[in-house]
């Protein structure tokens, strides 16, 4: 009789084992649980004949899920690249028969249009949803952000002609209340928020050094 050696790759064969299908989230992510979960107007005790709170917001999540910005804003005819204002070159301005429209160029900013009297969260109830429980410190937020796929060319000179704007996966990092920014991060090819030594970005980013 001997008596049991655990192996050594002993977890790597336990998370090899899956016994049918689990509602768990196995994918790895630098998100909390809580941000993706949707503000619901509902009691917390249910009436009879009406959902359970948890059921409306899980369907709730699902739903939004579904919905993509870029999608959204392509079905109205909107073009999400020439939604950031460019440099004024008179010398290649494209004629009226070319553009069918105006030959002007992009003039007003989105923030002429920025209207969040019907948000339902302030930006720092936004913030607040990188705290999970029992820790203090703050994860990034998901978010979309409508970014320049150039890095480099896009922190140069934001508004070349070269640039192509798309809306990207983000981590939504801190909040500047003074100038009503957000500060985020692209997320990479796992969908992970990470600095450029592959941890995990947290506080904002702000270290202990300041």
């Amino acid at each position: 009789v001997t008596s049991f050696k655990v192996p050594g790759n002993f977890k790597s064969l336990l998370d090899q084992q899956v016994v049918g299908p689990s509602t768990e989230i196995l994918a790895e992510s630098d998100f909390p649980v809580q941000s993706f979960k949707p503000k619901v107007q509902m009691p917390f005790e249910r009436i009879p004949g009406q959902n359970p709170r948890k059921v409306e917001v899980e369907r709730r999540r699902r739903l939004y899920l579904t919905f993509d910005i870029a999608e959204l804003l392509a079905s109205k005819g909107i073009d999400s690249n020439q939604l950031m204002p460019r440099h004024y070159d008179p010398d290649n301005m494209p004629s009226i028969e070319e553009t069918k429209d105006s030959v002007f160029p992009i003039y007003l900013p989105l923030k002429v249009f920025d209207n969040d009297e019907f948000d339902c969260r302030t930006p720092e109830e936004w913030i607040s949803l990188g705290l999970e429980p029992g820790s203090s410190a703050r994860k990034p937020v998901p978010g979309k952000a409508l970014l320049p796929t150039d890095d480099v060319l896009g922190h140069e000179d934001p508004k070349s002609q070269e640039l192509i704007y798309k809306w990207i996966d983000v981590g939504v990092l801190d909040y500047d209340k003074e100038t009503d920014l957000y500060l985020v991060h692209k997320t990479d090819e796992k969908g992970l928020v990470r600095d450029e030594e592959g941890k995990p970005i947290l506080n904002g980013g702000i270290t202990p050094q300041g």
